[in-house]
């Protein structure tokens, strides 16, 4: 993300009736697919397997879908054959399963709309702050851009909606891993040297794994031209979105630093707390 005018930034089964005493009906027991929560067994095991299959990075075998799942081999077969038959999840050349690319429409669509419903906020956060205003989730350890709002200035940071990214190298990215289990940070950055974008970045994982630390304790988290040359950005997380997601607002290095000390990052960081607040309500299930 550079600052110029047009640059980038970073069945439920049913039962007859039956009648009791006096001839009031009687409900009928929940099936072995029907919860009695009023979920669907079937439907909430599938899903279970596809997030089991997403979490091993969209690929694993049988063995180890029941072993991260928790899900018994027999239920195992009859949900991936479903799946397999309506192209939710494939089969390679190794007998492993992965995530099948009908997903992908999904995903995409759902992308769309939750920076559809981000965009009443990603503007006032804007309107806020006078900078770029950015939406962001963790996919697959990448960052990607899900809804944005430009600052009304005509140098401005732009990002187009979709784009990938390294998270351990943007603001958005820290404040995503900073939300994960510490195990799974890891994982995500692996144990070797990460590549530099900046003489700025931050290539070592133990040394990015301590900024996390730091960034659960006070709340956000700085990209300090660690992505582009000439780029601040100001990032935390959105609470209790479905999964994880962070917000930020970029700009200049020179701007962002001012906006910084004008307002104080003691000011500004809870304005975005109240906003990333009100947008976790909208998402959460």
């Amino acid at each position: 993300m550079a600052p110029t005018s047009e640059s980038s930034e970073s069945t439920a089964s049913s039962g007859s009736t039956a009648s009791g005493e006096g001839g009031a009906p009687k409900a009928p027991a929940p099936t072995g697919q029907e919860r009695t929560g009023g979920g669907v067994q079937s439907v909430e095991r599938a899903f279970q397997l596809l997030e089991a299959l997403a979490d091993s990075g969209g690929v694993a075998t049988l063995s180890e879908l029941s072993t991260s799942s928790g899900l018994p081999m027999p239920t195992i077969h009859r949900l991936v054959r479903t799946l397999a038959q309506q192209g939710y999840v494939r089969q390679d050349t190794a007998r492993r399963y992965t995530l099948g690319p009908r997903l992908i429409r999904l995903g995409e669509t759902a992308g769309r709309l939750l920076g559809n419903w981000a965009r009443p906020y990603l503007a006032e956060l804007m309107e806020a702050t006078g900078e770029t205003a950015n939406l962001a989730v963790l996919e697959g350890g990448e960052v990607v851009y899900v809804g944005q709002v430009q600052s009304r200035r005509s140098m401005r940071m732009f990002t187009e909606v979709g784009r990938r990214v390294q998270p351990h190298c943007t603001g958005v990215g820290k404040a995503l891993l900073a939300q994960l289990p510490e195990e799974e940070a890891r994982a995500v950055l692996g144990p070797n040297p990460l590549p530099a974008h900046t003489p700025h970045t931050v290539t070592d994982p133990l040394e990015l794994m301590a900024q996390l630390a730091e960034a659960r304790e006070r709340g956000y988290v700085v990209d300090d031209q660690e992505q582009e040359i000439g780029v601040r950005c100001i990032a935390l997380a959105v609470p209790g979105a479905p999964t994880p997601t962070a917000l930020s607002v970029s700009g200049p290095e020179a701007r962002i630093r001012a906006l910084e000390e004008q307002a104080g990052t003691a000011s500004l960081v809870p304005v975005m707390h109240g906003i990333a607040a009100r947008l976790g309500q909208v998402l959460a299930p």
